[in-house]
């Protein structure tokens, strides 16, 4: 009897959900691609690409759009990847928790977080809130993904190297292996907490050194910011319970150092604008997609608080994107700070 294979189901179909999607189908699994809104799966459809977000990668054979989420679940599928923005995971988890709830006679599948951000009103992270809202059988079952990863170079079939963060170690290595193929290869760590973290921060300081780098402060100002935030990220992390190894390896310093300097980070172009003067409603509206940084800072500033871990470049972002801080302002802000030790 021949085995039936994998298959996936993509819960957003902006550009990450989009990649990974295309990433799967070309690793052989039969991959739903599902977007909540009926006028995108009829241009996906139609066009076999996603020409919002991704119009430059047609879709594999085995990728189907589709707007069904009942469908999308209920067809079995092996992996869930839930790549809906951060603060809208809770809304959409609990849709797929009715969904089971109507059918519970389905098995669990395995949940794969690719969304990085902490929810604001709870300071919950994404896997808390998966945990939270599934099933309770289903909640063995949840990883998130971490690590530098553009979109466009994983659906260009880039080589890439990303982290899968799982408390058991079974979910780990069964998505380590599905993800993994001839351009991606993914290593596994128990640390979800330190994934999630070092994703999360890293939104906020590629804001930082965007904005830098749009205020013409060079390319020794632009190191500078990823050190510090390295240290600041790792600081906050370690007080929440993360392994500091994990922050300093892909999903901390490979993505930090990927999103503060790449030409194709969302985050990193708001900031650059910001940093040449434009409004921010006015660089959202132009964009078009979602800068998760925004929001990151405002639960980044709350947990620093929180926890009462100092974290300047997290003030200050905090203080130019809600407070009214000029940049010209925030520079002599963080170059007048008290001297002190690298390492207090």
């Amino acid at each position: 009897m021949t085995e039936t294979p994998s298959s996936v189901t993509v819960l957003g179909a902006g550009s990450w959900g989009t990649a990974l999607a295309i990433h799967c189908a070309r690793r052989g699994f039969p991959t739903q691609l599902w977007t909540r809104r009926s006028d995108h799966f009829d241009a996906m459809q139609a066009e076999r690409r996603n020409g919002r977000y991704l119009p430059d990668f047609p879709f594999p054979e085995l990728l189907t759009p589709t707007d069904d989420l009942e469908t999308a679940l209920t067809s079995g599928p092996n992996m869930v990847i839930c790549a809906v923005p951060s603060h809208g995971m809770r809304a959409m988890v609990k849709r797929v928790r009715d969904v089971f709830d109507r059918n519970p006679a389905l098995a669990a599948p395995m949940y794969l977080i690719a969304a990085k951000g902490i929810e604001v009103e709870s300071l919950d992270n994404m896997h808390a809130v998966l945990e939270q809202e599934l099933p309770e059988s289903h909640r063995p079952n949840i990883a998130a993904l971490g690590g530098p990863s553009f979109a466009a170079e994983v659906a260009g079939e880039k080589p890439t190297m990303v982290v899968v963060g799982a408390e058991h170690e079974s979910t780990g290595t069964a998505i380590q292996t599905m993800l993994s193929g001839s351009n991606m290869r993914a290593y596994f760590t128990e640390d979800v907490l330190g994934v999630e973290m070092g994703g999360t921060f890293k939104n906020v300081i590629a804001l930082a050194a965007g904005i830098g780098d749009g205020a013409g402060l060079g390319l020794n100002a632009r190191a500078g910011l990823i050190t510090r935030g390295l240290a600041e990220i790792t600081r906050l992390s370690v007080q929440l319970g993360a392994n500091p190894a994990t922050i300093s390896g892909l999903a901390g310093m490979g993505d930090l150092v990927l999103t503060c300097t790449g030409g194709l980070s969302r985050n990193r172009r708001v900031g650059v604008a910001l940093g040449e003067g434009k409004q921010l409603e006015q660089i959202l509206e132009e964009m078009g997609m979602v800068a998760e940084g925004i929001k990151n800072t405002l639960s980044a500033h709350k947990l620093a608080q929180r926890e009462g871990v100092e974290m300047p470049l997290v003030q200050t972002m905090h203080a130019i994107l809600y407070e009214g801080l000029s940049v010209p302002a925030a520079v002599d802000a963080l170059m007048g700070r008290r001297l002190k030790a690298e390492r207090d």
